[in-house]
Parts: C-alpha cells; structure tokens; sequence
C-alpha cells in the first residue's frame, strides 16, 4: 500500500524539518509512505530544510495558499499512485501518531474519508480557537449541508478513490469547508477520529485571526453562490 502525506508549506523553514523526520518515526507496516511538501512560494529555507530530509518537494513560484497547495499536492500524490492521501499541517500542530490513527479507518474499509478532529479531544484547546471552530462548523454546515466537529482540521485521509472526485477550486483557508461539502457532494463516506493539537506560541501565530476568518466566510459565501450559477 502506498501512502503520500501531503504538508503544504510556507515560510516553515523552522519547523518542516521536526515534522517530517517525526512521520519518518510512526511505524507503519506494510506501508510505502512518500512524503510530499508543497513549498508554497516560501522565502525563507523551508525548500532547503525539506529536500535534506529526502522529502519529495513541488514548489509554487508565488503564494497562492493553503487551498492551492493541497490541490498541487492531492494532483501529484495521485498521479504518483498514492492508495491513501493525508493531509498534514506543517507548523508541528499534529501528533505525527495521528497520521496512522486518521488513516486505518481507510484500511479496514470503514470510509472514504476520515477527519482528525481537535474537538473530539479539546483539552488544553484555547478558548478563542473553540468559538472559531464552532462558528466554522455552523457556517460550513449552513452552506454545505454537512455537520463535522472540526471543519478546519488540517489532518484529514481520503481513500484514493475519494481523492479523485473531489475538486479543489479555492486557494485559501475556505478550502476546508470547501472540502467538507465536496464529501457531501459526492455522498462520500466519512467519519471522524479524535486527534491531539500541540498549541505553541509558534502555531497559534498560524491560522485566521478575525478579519482574515471574515474575508474567508465572504469566500465561502461566493464559492457556494458561483457552484449554483
């Protein structure tokens, strides 16, 4: 069985190099893991660092997001073979063991999909990111039809087969809930497992603050408008 974990990175030159080599560790029998990162236009070392870990490496000229990296990413994985595809965070949030804990499910033939959700196993999770996810969940449920208790995990597995028929089209943050509805869409079997988010000052200087969570709910709003027009 192959794997590609997918980790779209920008300007992660500090952490990249923690991150790969602690996926490298996860014992996974049976398993050809390829590690796939998406320099998304980084301007510092995050190319260098990953490439001397033996990490296959795709870069993108400008920025374009996280949405544009696991697009590139989830394209390059399936045309390399990949059985499973699962997408990691790069700034150390997840626990490199939760990679194999969201993709087993794959393996017994549970799902097509599996979402690792930080709400499932909520301690130590800032209270100003519980809100954000909740109001995320509400607004991703309201224009997708589709309730999950993390919408913006990062760590998420798909079947190759699930992989194939969802169609990325955004390029920033709404991707998630982009995805979410793709799973919908589609009737995809899905389901979700609790999974450890490791808060540091580092990681929580990632991800929306306010104005940026609103720019990406008018996102949505325009994405779900333009998919019925």
């Amino acid at each position: 069985m192959k794997l590609s974990i997918i980790i779209p990175a920008y300007n992660e030159a500090s952490t990249i190099g923690r991150v790969i080599a602690q996926i490298r560790e996860v014992d996974l029998p049976g398993v050809e893991r390829v590690i796939l990162v998406v320099n998304d236009g980084s301007s510092d070392r995050t190319e260098q660092v990953a490439r001397s870990t033996g990490a296959v490496v795709i870069n993108h000229l400008l920025n374009r997001g996280v949405g544009g990296a696991l697009g590139t990413g989830i394209e390059a994985a399936l045309r390399q073979g990949a059985d499973i595809l699962v997408t990691c965070d790069a700034d150390g949030q997840h626990s490199s063991e939760d990679v194999r804990k969201v993709m087993e499910p794959l393996r017994s033939g549970q799902a097509d999909v599996v979402n690792g959700s930080r709400m499932l196993a909520a301690d130590g999770m800032p209270w100003t990111r519980r809100i954000a996810n909740r109001v995320a969940n509400l607004v991703t449920w309201v224009l997708f039809g589709i309730h999950m208790t993390d919408s913006q995990s990062g760590l998420r597995a798909f079947s190759r087969s699930a992989a194939m028929q969802i169609r990325i089209r955004t390029n920033t943050y709404e991707v998630n809930s982009e995805v979410c509805g793709e799973i919908r869409r589609h009737r995809l079997r899905f389901m979700e497992v609790p999974i450890r988010a490791i808060y540091t000052d580092y990681s929580m200087s990632k991800g929306q603050g306010f104005m940026m969570g609103l720019k990406t709910l008018i996102r949505l709003i325009l994405t779900k408008l333009r998919a019925h027009s």
